[in-house]
C-alpha cells in the first residue's frame, strides 16, 4: 500500500491536469451540442413557418367559392394515369 501511495504522490499533479483538461473538453463538447440543437430548432421553426403558410394558401383556395376543387382533383388523377402509362411504356422499351 505504501508503494502505491509513494507512486501516486508524484503523479498527482499530472492526474489533476489531465482531469482539468478532460473536464474542459467535456464542457466544450456540451456547448457544441447545445449550439447544434439550437440551429436545428431554428431550421425546424423556419420549415414549420413555410408549411403553415402553404396550409393558409390551401385553405384560401379550398374556401374560395370560385375555385372548383373537384375538377382540379380529377385533372390531377388523369395526369397521374398518363404518367403511369408513360413509365410503363418506357419500362417495356428498356426491357
Amino acid at each position: 500500500m505504501q508503494n502505491i501511495l509513494a507512486l501516486l504522490i508524484p503523479l498527482a499533479p499530472f492526474l489533476m491536469v489531465s482531469f482539468i483538461v478532460w473536464t474542459k473538453h467535456q464542457r466544450k463538447m456540451a456547448e457544441l451540442g447545445v449550439q447544434q440543437t439550437a440551429e436545428k430548432a431554428a431550421q425546424y421553426a423556419a420549415s414549420n413557418a413555410e408549411l403553415e403558410e402553404r396550409i393558409r394558401v390551401l385553405e384560401r383556395i379550398v374556401t374560395d367559392g370560385s375555385y372548383d376543387v373537384a375538377l382540379q382533383i380529377e385533372a390531377l388523377k388523369d395526369q397521374k394515369k398518363v404518367e403511369e402509362l408513360r413509365e410503363s411504356a418506357r419500362d417495356r422499351k428498356i426491357n
